[in-house]
């Protein structure tokens, strides 16, 4: 059946993976070329990019900023990252949209709620970038309020990891893929999926959340038709 879905693709992803920074342009063409291969079959989908392959407000590179103004670059680094998977969504077929919160009208149009559920009904793609145009705020909590806001059916998060564990991965060989977990265990046990706003908000509007590994060919179109892919947070 056909979905309403918010996809939050982390900036990290689109990192050149030898330099761990900037973007690989092969991983943006293969995003890119996936997210319209599934939109072809009628899904509607809003993006929502991250920044952290650029730049990230609590990174160790914002060291001694003010935080709101590190912050403040961190969401201009997203609405680079969008403008490259909008070009990659264009060139594999698709009609696609930049929407920011922050005011950039010579390369995007604002965010306006009304707007893009209408690019959505008229069968575009639509990339989120700028964050919620405010500092102090996740990209992560900016899917979930776009979520709510566009009347989506589930937030999708993709990783460079394939879900959610029980414990660090990189640290703990021990650790275990949890498939299927609830909001309250996510924040009780502080798992590492989302900060604790946009869990809280997802839980309030009764929106779940698939955690996936991106990276892998093939996971953004399962997340987006709803097949069993990652972690489930319901």
């Amino acid at each position: 059946m056909a979905s309403r879905v918010v996809l939050k693709l982390s900036g990290e992803a689109f990192a050149d993976p030898a330099l761990n920074y900037g973007i690989d342009p092969a991983m943006v063409d293969m995003v890119a070329k996936e997210i319209a291969s599934v939109h072809a079959e009628g899904h509607q989908i809003a993006v929502v990019v991250g920044g952290g392959n650029i730049f990230r407000g609590l990174s160790s590179a914002a060291q001694g900023m003010d935080r709101a103004n590190a912050d403040y670059m961190g969401m201009l680094a997203t609405v680079i990252n969008a403008l490259a998977l909008r070009d990659g969504i264009e060139r594999a077929g698709s009609d696609c949209r930049v929407q920011t919160a922050i005011s950039i009208q010579q390369v995007a149009e604002p965010y306006i709620r009304l707007r893009a559920v209408r690019h959505l009904d008229k069968g575009r793609i639509v990339v989120l970038a700028g964050g919620t145009g405010n500092p102090f705020f996740t990209t992560d909590t900016t899917a979930a309020l776009r979520a709510a806001e566009l009347g989506a059916d589930a937030v999708l998060k993709g990783t460079r990891v394939d879900g959610v564990y029980d414990a660090d991965p990189r640290f703990n060989s021990d650790a275990r893929m949890v498939h299927d977990v609830t909001y309250l265990e996510v924040i009780a046990q502080r798992l590492e999926v989302m900060d604790s706003t946009a869990i809280t908000m997802c839980m309030d509007n009764d929106l779940p959340i698939r955690v996936f590994n991106m990276t892998e060919p093939g996971n953004i179109a399962r997340a987006v038709r709803g097949e069993p892919v990652g972690t489930l947070v319901h």
